[in-house]
């Protein structure tokens, strides 16, 4: 490597990407471009002679940045947040450059060493119970980092399927282990995220998806309703996936409730918590924890909510011989002699290959301090509250969810054919941009403070964008139903064409009479 050469590059790169953020208030927060733009702008094959960087960096901007979604710009209110700030980018920048591969120990003792011991940091700044954390003494729990919560999820599951056919297999010694797979099955509920039917898919158990209140609550009474049902009907309740934060709306679900039914019931209960995780990081929303004490796995996002970057999701929990036994596969090659007296990631989850994740973790703990995240969470939650108490003093919407962190799910009054014109015209617009939810078969939108610095007037600018695209739609409808209504009162059919005398004299005669008609009417009620 010429390492002046990568010097002059690496300081034009930094530069770029400081102009990026900079200049990002001033583009379209979403591209107006179609499928298949990109291979227009691109040659059929890859280049025979390498380019020049010059060449290479004018196409980013040439071709690149045209079709760019723009998720750290202010007025991005999709989904949720996509951490990002500088001690997180110059991390990876560093993580990049050192280039490990941590699979275990031996591999990088840096990488796996100050995993774990961040993770016990994070664990400890979110409230965990000490169960969870690696290093106390006589703590079977610990934490990892794992590539999305999705992953996190699956690997929970597939933990829990483990220790459960280890036990069937006890009991009923003779019975293939296909046989006893059949009989799994675990829950989750309508608000759970989409990756539990993903991960009950490829872990092939049976997922049951179970209604909740009318506040998007999975409730204990009809979790427990379920498992007698299911075990009455000779099947195996054995996973459970409760959500503290739901994607479409932000619910939380009662874990003291559902707890206590899960550890009676010997099922293994997983807490997703990808989004709303972060807040706990405040002690004023802890609370929302109340029963974590019976988790046997948790997961939160630091990649959302916590100001690091894609990707960094992570994962406790209680017993992490339980989650090792579940993907120990140990070939010679991969041995060393600390293998009794360290952790291996590799045994924590599906992928061999890691990369160094937990120094962004680290940096930007140094770097912010529990007080300064603790401040950039309670600016997002104030400014979703000033969005709320926006929508809610205009009588032609209204606020669908219970807005107790970042998110505020908002709606016209009236249909959801309405409500999908209106999000259509303002992402069309390239202003804003958000994305709908559906909640017992209501249409809404979801709006969540995403940007790192937003601030009050991004908020207030939002609204007005809303106001306006919902005004101009309320009252093009208004003039349509006008013209339908007075469409109704001309003939349905008039020839345009007449062959004879007498029928252009019938047409006309009848559209004077209706013109007479209505003139009279005009001047009655005038």
């Amino acid at each position: 490597m010429d390492t002046s050469e990568f010097r002059k590059r690496g300081r034009e790169m930094v530069d770029y990407i400081a102009d990026y953020i900079e200049d990002l208030p001033s583009r379209r927060v979403t591209p107006d471009v179609e499928p298949g733009y990109l291979r227009e702008l691109l040659p059929h094959s890859a280049p025979f002679k390498g380019e020049n960087w010059e060449n290479i960096i004018n196409d980013v901007d040439r071709c690149i940045m045209p079709g760019v979604t723009h998720w750290q710009h202010p007025r991005f209110h999709a989904y949720f947040p996509a951490g990002n700030s500088y001690p997180s980018i110059l991390a990876d920048m560093l993580s990049d450059a050192i280039g490990c591969v941590g699979f275990s120990w031996a591999a990088s003792p840096a990488c796996t060493e100050l995993e774990t011991i961040i993770l016990d940091w994070l664990g400890k700044m979110i409230g965990l119970p000490e169960k969870f954390l690696c290093l106390p003494e006589h703590s079977n729990g610990g934490g990892v980092i794992q590539g999305s919560a999705s992953e996190c999820v699956l690997v929970s599951l597939l933990a829990a399927r483990h220790t459960t056919i280890n036990n069937l297999k006890q009991q009923y010694p003779l019975a293939e282990e296909g046989v006893l797979l059949s009989k799994l099955v675990a829950y989750c509920s309508k608000e759970g995220h989409s990756c539990v039917e993903k991960a009950a898919m490829i872990g092939f158990v049976k997922l049951r998806i179970l209604d909740v209140d009318e506040n998007f609550h999975l409730r204990g009474a009809t979790l427990a309703e379920a498992l007698q049902e299911d075990r009455a009907i000779g099947l195996v309740p054995f996973f459970v996936s409760a959500t503290l934060g739901s994607t479409s709306c932000c619910s939380f679900d009662p874990i003291h409730e559902i707890g206590p039914i899960c550890q009676k019931e010997g099922v293994w209960l997983h807490v997703d918590a990808a989004y709303a995780g972060s807040a706990f990081i405040c002690p004023e929303f802890q609370h929302l924890l109340k029963g974590i004490e019976y988790a046997s796995s948790f997961n939160m996002n630091p990649n959302k909510w916590m100001l690091v970057n894609f990707d960094c999701s992570t994962l406790w929990v209680k017993d992490r011989f339980k989650l090792t036994q579940a993907f120990v596969v140990d070939p010679l090659y991969l041995r060393h002699n600390y293998s009794g007296k360290s952790i291996d990631y590799r045994h924590w989850g599906i992928s061999l290959s890691r990369r160094f994740r937990a120094l962004k973790l680290w940096f930007v703990i140094r770097n912010y301090g529990i007080e300064g995240l603790q401040n950039y969470i309670r600016e997002h939650v104030r400014l979703a509250k000033k969005f709320e108490r926006l929508v809610a003093k205009d009588e032609r919407y209204e606020v669908v969810n219970k807005v107790l962190v970042g998110l505020v799910c908002f709606r016209l009054k009236g249909s959801n054919s309405l409500n999908q014109k209106l999000l259509s015209a303002v992402n069309a617009s390239g202003k804003l941009h958000m994305v709908p939810a559906s909640l017992n078969s209501c249409y809404v939108i979801r709006f969540c403070v995403c940007a790192q610095h937003a601030k009050e007037e991004d908020i207030i600018y939002t609204w007005k964008v809303i106001k306006q695209f919902g005004e101009n739609l309320l009252e093009n409808m208004k003039l349509e139903n006008e013209d339908i209504k007075k469409q109704e009162l001309w003939p349905r059919k008039v020839n345009s064409k007449p062959t004879k005398f007498s029928e252009t004299l019938d047409t006309n005669l009848t559209l004077i009479h209706l013109k007479h008609h209505i003139l009279k009417r005009t001047r009655s009620e005038g």
